[in-house]
């Protein structure tokens, strides 16, 4: 009966896994895609640290602590307003960014990055838009996962002999799988509120035509008008029952599986419909973590050869550096299991050792390789990377290779100095039952939280039901208001509403012009005399607007923020333009207009209206609208 009921006990464990954990290798990928985004998102932003992070650009220290705000958001960006201290920063994050990347001190990496993406956010809150407020939520829950147990530093030098196991469950991976199925499921109970989405169909036609965020691919769709309704419905259903796919309990890692794989699609297709910048790429970085187990086994059998099975790898045991880049190499190269050998334990191949003064790899039919042609050999097996290898075989190649790694024997004291940051570090992976209840806290607050949002929304005050009025009664409550400043502090303080609940119809294009004091004028966006009034092209905006920070930035000074915004955009466009220009093509004054063309529905003819909404003295920085 005892053995049974463990038996029992072990099968509903191993369910729970499948449902509510991770693959330890499939984290590993997400780890990677998330550095990646995190990495590529700090570069794109580097280019434009005067203007957006600076007390020279569109929002000064002084006017965001003031007017923008919120009293427990923090930032240390705020500790300067000088670009070069900005750059530092950066610089800082670009660093923690790598750091978690390569899994070297994961965990410690990943509460770096997590904290210098909430600090930029919070510098300037007119650049944020969907995909930042994703990063944040995607970034927090990261730091409590185990990131680092495979494919990393961490797992190279990692001195403990326990094996690491393949699955983890726990309040962090619930909290994860949750936490992902709120940014879609409340992205579809805001949309449902909307007959846009629920009735007419005809939301993504206004999607569509949003031109702030359009594409080519965008405009080809928009000309498949009879094939509108039906994305509309596919789109708002999927966000709502797609998610459940994961909480299937018979064949789990099949429809996990098959989750993966339509998410990933779904965003691609996003990305390729609509300008949204890391938005696409971070939600496909996220889907990576459900790669089901018998996903991972499934290539290893593939893979695996008697080539690789043959593989050994002797190393000088006198050399740290060697002993490090050996492990590096083995868990990089995605060789697990591969035996690294001392040298001096074996006369011959330590005898071969001192004579090519290099490591010593012996392939599955006992035959050895040495220096360059060695990493190539080696290179070959790698599951992921056996394409370089005829690269690394090219005479060029190998003659450079030869002497660079020849180079490297000789001087392996210098090359140790590269390799002593990375330390030999003991870790297991194993649930904490102090870290689960945690996890499991934060997750009930997140859930309040976005319920919060949905049931302050006007949506709810347009339409007050008993069940919203409870609602409403309960978020607003004094006990949540009292720990609503941690929403704050960790900004978990989430709204979901993408596209919803109905998409953004106020589209148009901005017109800057700049009077000079002998009279004349030139259109500060496009640096022309001659006033750009016309609609731009697809790739006109793209050259404006350079990157998601800028067009999020415009597209906010048309809405309610807007008027707060201009008077700080109108004194960066003037001081920029006169730091550059002396004499009279200093410029005067400067007058912003907005062209709207509100998206009207199918059918009916499409107006410009011609807004002025700032005008602007570059002189004394008087302003009135």
């Amino acid at each position: 009966m005892t053995i049974a009921k463990e038996k029992e006990n072990k099968k509903f464990r191993a369910k729970l896994e499948e449902m509510f954990g991770f693959d330890l290798r499939s984290l590993a990928l997400f780890r990677i895609g998330l550095a990646s985004v995190i990495i590529a998102d700090s570069i794109i932003r580097f280019g434009d640290i005067e203007a957006h992070y600076s007390d020279y650009g569109v929002l000064p220290r002084t006017a965001l602590i003031e007017q923008f705000i919120k009293p427990w958001y923090w930032s240390i960006h705020l500790l300067s307003g000088e670009p070069f201290v900005q750059a530092l920063l950066f610089g800082c994050a670009l660093f923690f960014g790598f750091l978690l990347l390569i899994g070297y001190r994961t965990r410690l990496a990943a509460i770096a990055c997590w904290a210098m993406i909430i600090s930029l956010h919070n510098r300037n809150p007119a650049l944020i838009f969907a995909g930042d407020d994703a990063l944040r939520a995607i970034a927090f829950w990261a730091m409590f996962l185990p990131l680092g147990a495979y494919y990393s530093v961490d797992n190279a030098l990692n001195t403990s002999t326990k094996p690491v196991p393949k699955q983890i469950l726990s309040g962090a991976t619930l909290g994860f799988i949750i936490q992902l199925c709120y940014i879609y499921m409340f992205s579809a109970w805001f949309k449902h509120q909307s007959p846009l989405w629920s009735q007419e169909g005809s939301a993504v036609y206004y999607a569509l035509n949003f031109d702030q965020y359009g594409t080519s691919f965008g405009k080809f769709l928009l000309s498949l008008t009879p094939l509108l309704p039906t994305m509309t419905f596919g789109a708002l259903w999927f966000e709502w029952l797609g998610v459940f796919l994961l909480f299937i309990p018979l064949k789990t890692n099949f429809f996990r599986g098959v989750a993966v794989v339509s998410f990933i699609l779904l965003h691609l297709s996003f990305g390729l419909s609509f300008t949204i910048g890391i938005f696409p790429a971070l939600c496909i970085a996220a889907w990576l973590a459900f790669v089901p187990t018998p996903v991972w086994d499934f290539l290893y059998k593939k893979t695996y050869s008697k080539e690789i099975a043959g593989l050994r790898i002797n190393y000088d045991r006198d050399c740290g550096f060697c002993k490090k880049v050996v492990h590096f190499l083995r868990t990089f190269l995605i060789l697990p299991g591969t035996p690294l050998l001392v040298a001096q334990d074996n006369p011959s191949i330590y005898a071969d050792m001192q004579k090519y003064n290099s490591w010593v790899v012996e392939d599955w039919q006992d035959n050895r390789h040495y220096k360059w042609e060695a990493i190539a050999y080696v290179v070959s097996l790698s599951p992921i990377l056996w394409f370089l290898a005829p690269i690394l075989r090219l005479k060029p190649f190998m003659a450079i290779g030869t002497k660079f790694y020849e180079t490297i024997a000789t001087n392996r004291r210098v090359a140790g100095k590269f390799t002593a940051p990375f330390k030999y570090n003991s870790f297991e992976v194993h649930p904490s039952w102090l870290l689960n209840l945690v996890t499991l806290l934060l997750l009930f607050l997140v859930t309040l939280w976005n319920v919060k949002s949905f049931a302050n929304s006007h949506i709810f005050h347009n339409s007050p039901t008993k069940v919203s009025q409870a609602l409403r009664k309960i978020v607003n409550s004094k006990t949540v208001q009292r720990i609503d400043w941690l929403s704050q502090l960790t900004r978990l303080d989430q709204s979901w509403s993408i596209f919803a609940p109905n998409p953004p119809r106020d589209d148009g294009w901005h017109v800057v012009i700049g009077k000079y004091k002998d009279g004349s004028q030139i259109d500060l966006l496009h640096d022309d005399t001659s006033i750009h009034w016309n609609k731009p092209t697809i790739k006109q905006r793209n050259a404006l607007y350079q990157n998601m920070q800028w067009r999020t930035y415009f597209i906010n000074l048309n809405r309610s923020i807007g008027n707060k915004l201009y008077p700080y955009y109108g004194h960066y466009l003037c001081r920029n333009w006169n730091s550059k220009h002396s004499g009279q093509k200093q410029l005067d004054r400067l007058e912003i207009y907005f062209m709207s063309e509100r998206t009207v529905p199918p059918g009916q003819q499409q107006t410009v209206e011609k807004h002025n909404h700032w005008q602007q003295s570059c002189l004394d920085r008087s302003s009135e609208q």
